[in-house]
């Protein structure tokens, strides 16, 4: 059972893509497995992060400590703060607080500086799904326009190929112009390089879709019905872009960034202002030297001292106490040794080298950056919508200009058919008009494909 159910799992990852997709699937697939927008959302992420990380410094900074040694030689007792000249077993344990109350507004400007990145990798994250959207549906549509090209290149040498046959029977019965057989045997090699040269356009754009999806095998594309009319695009290059202005996300992407420059600019100018912060500590400390005395009873002891009385010495004696000595517990050091503190600090910039002026400098400079970025990327916006709105126009006039002309060729075409069948025309009057009609297909369809990626490209622009 197990063995069954992995090889139908190898069966369908190995026929996944066998099956033609749409362009829905091929846009998801893409969402689901670019590197490009991988990289993207990474970055998204790692704004996420550094916003909680500032947003975490309202947070009072907390740390313990502890150590545990051996001293050997002359040292402090901890215990006592006597020099004593023995090994020593010491051990310390403290707890200390931290908290900026005031910085001239730093960690509320850092706050909102990281949020406007935040946004702007969003924007920047949204700008990359779009462009892959755009990217996977223009090469989506370059298949579909290569396929029909290949199509057209065979049905050219098909209809070669069939006078090629006529054309050999008259040759083997000495009948007609013997350079017309080996003319149209050129012609044919002619073909066969046009259809060589067409499967190589489409294997290119499908490698081309199968790198956008990140898939391993080469996707196959669904065919799209199109109208049979091309509907002529109804807004001008001016309305795309005053659109594109409020709706595209790169756009928002660079005025967020120029906010959030602006939020650093006054981060930095808080290294010209004091820094207020409240601090505590706990601390506590351990000796293996340290002991307790404890009174055990009382002894007489000789002072030394003599008192005489009628010419004889008697010697003065007193009440000794008598203690023992007994090793302190670690934990009641511990106990005994606590001690806390709690402040205010006040930490005044006097001079530090001109750092905050410097600082303050850069950070405008590259606000003023940002600013020329925004205007440039606008400025660019501007001239690509205007190159693709006018390719649009061209391509859209072109596409009816072709139709015409097309059918003008079909009917030249199908004259010197009949003509040079009936041997009342000879081949280059055929296989001129017969170019002449195939190199209008041919840029007929390409004119049709062009319009259509330039409309999507402008309402791509729109942010439709």
């Amino acid at each position: 059972m197990k063995q069954f159910v992995i090889l139908s799992f190898l069966f369908f990852s190995l026929t996944a893509f066998t099956q033609e997709l749409s362009l829905q699937e091929c846009v998801d697939l893409a969402l689901q497995n670019n590197i490009a927008l991988k990289r993207s959302e990474l970055q998204k992420h790692t704004a996420e992060i550094n916003l909680k990380s500032t947003r975490s410094g309202i947070l009072p900074q907390l740390n313990a400590s502890y150590n545990l040694g051996i001293n050997n030689g002359r040292s402090i007792d901890p215990y006592t703060n006597d020099y004593i000249d023995q090994q020593l077993k010491f051990s310390s344990a403290g707890l200390s607080l931290y908290n900026q109350l005031f910085k001239g507004f730093e960690l509320r400007n850092s706050i909102q500086r990281d949020r406007f990145n935040l946004q702007a990798s969003e924007a920047e994250t949204e700008q990359a799904q779009q462009q892959l959207i755009l990217d996977v549906t223009l090469a989506y549509f370059q298949i579909l326009n290569n396929r029909d090209l290949l199509q057209l290149a065979r049905l050219r040498l098909e209809a070669t190929k069939k006078q090629t046959d006529r054309l050999k029977s008259l040759y083997d019965q000495g009948e007609g112009n013997p350079a017309d057989f080996t003319d149209i045997l050129g012609q044919i090699s002619n073909d066969e390089a046009s259809v060589v040269d067409a499967e190589t356009q489409l294997e290119r754009s499908v490698l081309e879709l199968a790198n956008l999806l990140n898939l391993d095998t080469l996707p196959k594309v669904q065919e799209i019905a199109f109208l049979a009319e091309l509907e002529k695009y109804k807004l001008s290059a001016t309305e795309v872009y005053e659109d594109a202005l409020n709706n595209l996300a790169t756009i928002e992407a660079k005025r967020l960034r120029i906010e959030a420059s602006k939020e650093d600019v006054q981060v930095s100018r808080s290294f010209y202002s004091p820094e207020i912060s409240l601090f505590a500590q706990l601390h506590t400390n351990y000796s293996s030297v340290a002991r307790t005395f404890n009174e055990t009873g009382t002894r007489l002891v000789e002072t030394g001292n003599f008192i005489t009385l009628d010419e004889v010495n008697y010697p003065v004696k007193t009440n000794q106490t008598l203690f023992t000595d007994e090793k302190i517990g670690y934990l009641d050091q511990l106990n005994n040794n606590l001690n806390s503190v709690v402040g205010v600090a006040v930490d005044i910039p006097i001079f530090n080298g001109l750092r905050a002026k410097r600082t303050v400098k850069l950070k405008k400079i590259e606000l003023e950056d940002s600013k020329l970025e925004l205007e440039d990327t606008k400025n660019d916006l501007q001239q690509e919508i205007r190159m693709a709105w006018n390719q649009m126009q061209a391509s859209y006039r072109n596409y009816h200009l072709l139709q015409e002309q097309v059918e003008a060729y079909e009917k030249s075409y199908q004259v010197n058919e009949v003509r040079f069948t009936n041997g009342v025309s000879n081949f280059v009057e055929y296989i001129f008009s017969k170019n002449n009609l195939d190199r209008a297909r041919i840029n007929m369809a390409n004119a049709r494909y062009e319009y259509m990626i330039r409309v999507k490209i402008l309402e791509y622009y729109r942010g439709a």
